[in-house]
């Protein structure tokens, strides 16, 4: 079901981009991943298996896990669109949207904190949590549980794949595996940085020039990942002077307002739009907005300043971005 998702992308991409499409989601990236990306670590005690990632992969397209069964994690990550959602905010329940933008799923295996804010402390807590949001699922993981239970298929799917019933481990287990397989690697950039100098051409290469120096965004959109994993006051999301909370309502330190997780640049292509508010529309958008050093508040971050980028600069930047 995911591989015709993906490939109707790929019509409206460059060749070069299409030859590095982004595969989709497989167990055997979690024993061997692409090209560029180093082995996905796992949490103690934990051993997937395909059967796990089968079931996992069943789950998050269904929409049994929601109150009304309208609503499945596919509907706020579709595999077409990058496993991220084409609006600002994402639709839930009964008509609701979600309170933030859905982030882009790849590689999310790697990362130590979930979600924009980092409130998620493990994705095996993440993959919970949209089931008991009332804006997004509106259930409750017991009740969901129950329901799994009572059902035959599913009843008989987790007796298979766990030896007995559906729990929230097994549940969490199901679904972190599937996750751990939406990876993104073996871009055009992994392989021109591994020797293969016909990888990139020369608007990529200039593009990558951008990015590593007087662009400086390799700064927190550190490689391989491209992402530091950190979070950083850009001024998304803020109004007349005013920032959103961001990573300061998890922390309660009035040094972390406004600061929002570094995501991914990985399959950004697919994306848009950008941000934990989905403000900026395009990639386009978003250089213009760091061109511009974002938007001013007390706690912006030292590295947003305005870049001397010429026109010919975007264009190669924005290139290199899509070809990641």
């Amino acid at each position: 079901m995911l591989r015709p998702l993906l490939a109707a992308t790929v019509a409206t991409v460059p060749l070069l981009a299409q030859r590095f499409e982004p595969q989709p989601p497989a167990f055997a990236f979690l024993q061997k991943p692409p090209l560029g990306l180093p082995a996905m670590p796992l949490p103690e005690g934990y051993t997937p298996t395909a059967a796990m990632f089968e079931l996992g992969r069943e789950l998050f397209h269904d929409g049994v896990l929601s109150r009304d069964r309208t609503v499945s994690c596919a509907s706020c990550h579709p595999a077409a669109t990058g496993f991220a959602h084409r609006d600002p905010l994402p639709p839930g329940i009964g008509g609701q949207k979600a309170t933030r933008h859905a982030p882009a799923l790849w590689n999310r295996g790697y990362a130590p904190l979930q979600r924009w804010d980092g409130a998620s402390p493990t994705l095996e807590a993440f993959v919970l949590e949209p089931i008991g949001d009332p804006r997004e699922m509106g259930h409750d993981v017991p009740a969901a549980l129950a329901r799994l239970n009572a059902e035959a298929p599913w009843r008989e799917r987790f007796q298979q794949t766990f030896g007995g019933p559906a729990t929230a481990p097994a549940l969490q287990q199901s679904l972190a595996t599937f996750v751990r397989g939406i990876v993104a690697g073996d871009a055009p950039y992994d392989r021109f940085v591994r020797g293969d100098p016909a990888a990139m051409t020369p608007q990529l290469r200039h593009g990558q020039w951008v990015f590593e120096s007087k662009g400086g965004c390799w700064k927190c959109h550190t490689p391989p990942l491209f992402t530091d994993e950190d979070f950083h006051a850009t001024g998304i999301g803020v109004q007349n002077g005013k920032a959103e909370a961001g990573r300061a309502a998890v922390t309660k330190d009035e040094a972390d307002l406004g600061k929002w997780k570094t995501p991914t640049l990985r399959g950004v292509r697919l994306t848009e739009p950008f941000m934990h508010d989905g403000s900026l529309a395009t990639l386009e958008d978003v250089v213009e907005f760091y061109a511009r050093g974002g938007n001013a508040h007390p706690e912006l971050d030292a590295r947003m300043k305005p870049l001397d980028l010429s026109a010919d600069d975007k264009a190669a930047l924005l290139a290199f971005l899509r070809s990641l």
